[in-house]
């Protein structure tokens, strides 16, 4: 049953975790309250903090008997009203999100990881409770996007979202096209500057986008999608030569979350991967850590949606704000339902089409390009540019193909790789904004 409206204005809110989000979102709440508890009538209190190490500094200060190491205490007390989970992992976060829910209290949570593999479950769970679960930092940060798929654009048939959701990558990338580094120096920068972790693989291998790519397209479509239905690859095979093709080709290389769904009776494509953007895209001119989506619909068209996607101040205030609207929703004795998911069929990687790029390091002598565009030819894949770059040794023929199934193109390539013409097939990039 929905936990009652509380009798006062105040909601006690427990919070598990104080990392970077967790301490950011302690001080929002403390440095907002009072404006906060003017516009909506509730006062918002940070009442417990559950953290690992009580003993550890810590970028807020907190009053004492705020911190515990308890969480499950926190989740099980009657006073707690509301639930903030930012301590991330499927376990115990799982646990302790089902707890807080059975117990009647509404949770805001910024675990995409979490979401990505079992967020349907809890979802349904919330709604049988009647109490909210908001996770609008969950997936871009600061950028309320999730709030705009749930609401303004819950009656509009979507049919693409698209855009750059891990900014590690972003900032790698822009380095690789601004300063023509190479990817494992602006790897390194990215580490030194605390954009990327010291094991960068969730981001630069495109797990972590692909996490938000399942939250994304279930939002989007309605759909039952996880984590495990996103086709992946990241952008460590990247290399500063095929930054520069694109760069001459009018084109900038961007990690993208693609979801698509041409009509609400079709499969839904889920993936993520480097993609080449035309300058004249709006995705093509966002820079460093920043993050943006693109989402068109039937009706709608064209929107995007830009800001910081990651940090703490922008996920505490992306945190807060789901906050205030399930404490007012407590205090109404009321929820936001998410709705149902369908279960729908995931369109394979191999099913897609695109353009593509593809570079291989080739033979200068008569004959071989005749080979090549056969080998083209003969799985049905049409070039639409084409050049030479080097001669000798060093010749290298680029082509970008017109829009062809995946299947077809990853066969010219597995072919050109048993060629005794081509040395090296290399830089196989997906074409967008055709």
């Amino acid at each position: 049953m929905a936990k009652a409206p509380a009798p006062q204005s105040i909601v006690r809110i427990g919070v598990l975790g104080c990392g970077n989000v967790g301490a950011a979102f302690v001080q929002l709440v403390e440095r907002q309250a009072d404006i906060i508890e003017a516009r909506t009538g509730v006062r918002l209190q940070v009442a417990n903090v559950a953290v690992r190490n009580i003993s550890r500094d810590r970028e807020v200060a907190l009053p004492d008997g705020v911190l515990t190491r308890d969480a499950h205490a926190v989740v099980a007390d009657p006073s707690i009203d509301l639930i903030v989970e930012v301590i991330g992992g499927i376990e115990p976060a799982r646990e302790l999100i089902a707890t807080a829910i059975a117990n009647g209290k509404p949770v805001v949570t910024a675990n995409k990881e979490l979401l990505a593999n079992v967020g349907h479950e809890l979802w349904a769970q919330s709604d049988a409770a009647g109490v909210d679960l908001l996770f609008e930092a969950a997936v871009a940060g600061g950028i309320p996007l999730i709030r705009a798929l749930r609401e303004s654009l819950r009656g509009e048939p979507i049919t693409r979202v698209m855009g750059i959701v891990n900014g590690t990558t972003n900032f790698i990338l822009t380095k690789m096209t601004e300063e023509g580094a190479d990817y494992s120096a602006a790897l390194s920068e990215a580490q030194r500057l605390g954009f990327a972790e010291r094991d960068p693989t969730a981001d630069v291998e495109g797990f972590d986008a692909g996490a938000k790519a399942a939250i994304i397209a279930s939002i989007a479509f309605g759909a039952r999608i996880v984590a495990g239905d996103v086709y992946h690859e990241g952008i460590s095979g990247i290399t500063a030569a095929d930054i520069a093709i694109a760069k001459r080709l009018g084109y900038v290389v961007k990690l993208l979350a693609i979801a698509e769904q041409e009509n609400q009776s079709d499969p839904v494509a889920v993936r993520v991967h480097p993609a080449m953007v035309p300058f004249s895209h709006p995705l093509a001119s966002v820079r460093d850590s920043y993050n943006a989506v693109f989402v068109e619909g039937d009706a709608v068209g064209s929107l995007m949606f830009y800001g910081r996607g990651a940090g703490g101040s922008p996920t505490a205030s992306a945190v807060l704000g789901d906050v205030i609207d399930a404490a007012v929703n407590l205090r109404k004795g009321t929820h936001g339902t998410i709705g149902t998911f369908a279960r729908v069929p995931i369109l394979p990687i191999d099913e897609t089409s695109s353009q593509y790029l593809i570079g291989l390091d080739v033979e200068d002598k008569p004959g071989v390009l005749h080979a090549i565009t056969g080998v083209f030819a003969s799985h049905g894949v049409s070039i639409r540019a084409a050049e030479q770059e080097g001669i000798g040794h060093d010749a290298r023929l680029v082509f970008i193909t017109h829009r062809a199934k995946e299947s077809d193109v990853q066969a010219c390539v597995s072919e050109f790789r048993k060629s005794p013409a081509v040395r090296r097939a290399s830089g196989l990039i997906r074409v967008i904004g055709e």
